[in-house]
């Protein structure tokens, strides 16, 4: 059956070990730090509002439920910060600067960050639609339909490969205006700081390898069927 494929373990596995280990690896990362508080006493949602005072941002800052589930909506201009970072840690500062980078991403129109917008529709119709499609185009023996489930999964692909720089980028930033700004102002708070960053990136570079290896095992398929 083709559900059960051995073949599909052999391309994706070692991807989603790559993506469990992230994902303890962040978490485990996170919670260190954020029981290190920072030298200057001020919190994330404190960071946030200096920032964006220093930086003349437009931008509005909201709160959302969940742990870690920061994100920045550059089509509302908004921060959204969770309850795990408004606190006064290492950890809740930089996240909250990391998502400010990409408020100032979008203010200086950065490129990555806006082609990865532009796309997002079509990933959105991409991502349920490519899996319907090549199942489909294998039961029917199409090789018509089995093309457009691949582009639906390169665009997805595509997707978590531009997420790369943009993400790499916030954290650059998001360092270097923690350290100007004076936010963190010893060595340990800054080295704190950049593991809590490398760790969360390393998240979008497992999600970007379960992509690409999810694309060359239906490529793989592909060819299999045509053969």
């Amino acid at each position: 059956m083709f559900f059960f494929d051995p073949l599909y373990f052999v391309f994706v596995m070692p991807a989603l070990l790559l993506a469990l280990w992230a994902q303890w690896k962040v978490q485990s990362t996170f919670s260190k730090y954020s029981r290190m508080p920072t030298g200057t006493g001020i919190n994330g949602l404190q960071v946030a509002q200096l920032l964006i005072n220093r930086l003349r941002l437009n931008v509005n800052v909201t709160s959302i439920p969940g742990h870690l589930t920061d994100h920045y909506d550059p089509r509302s201009k908004t921060v959204a910060l969770s309850e795990s970072s408004i606190h006064n840690s290492v950890a809740s500062v930089a996240v909250v600067a990391h998502e400010l980078g990409h408020a100032l991403q979008d203010k200086e129109n950065y490129a990555p960050l806006k082609l990865r917008g532009a796309i997002v529709p079509a990933v959105q119709v991409g991502g349920w639609v490519g899996p319907i499609m090549f199942v489909v185009g294998m039961l029917l023996a199409s090789e018509t339909l089995m093309w457009v489930g691949v582009i639906g999964f390169a665009l997805a692909a595509l997707f978590a490969i531009i997420t790369l720089p943009v993400e790499f980028d916030a954290s650059r930033r998001a360092l270097a205006m923690l350290q100007s700004n004076n936010l963190l102002v010893t060595h340990d708070e800054l080295r704190a700081a950049k593991q809590v960053l490398d760790a969360a990136a390393l998240t979008y570079v497992a999600a970007a390898a379960q992509a690409l290896m999810t694309l060359l095992y239906y490529v793989t398929l592909l060819g299999r069927q045509r053969e």
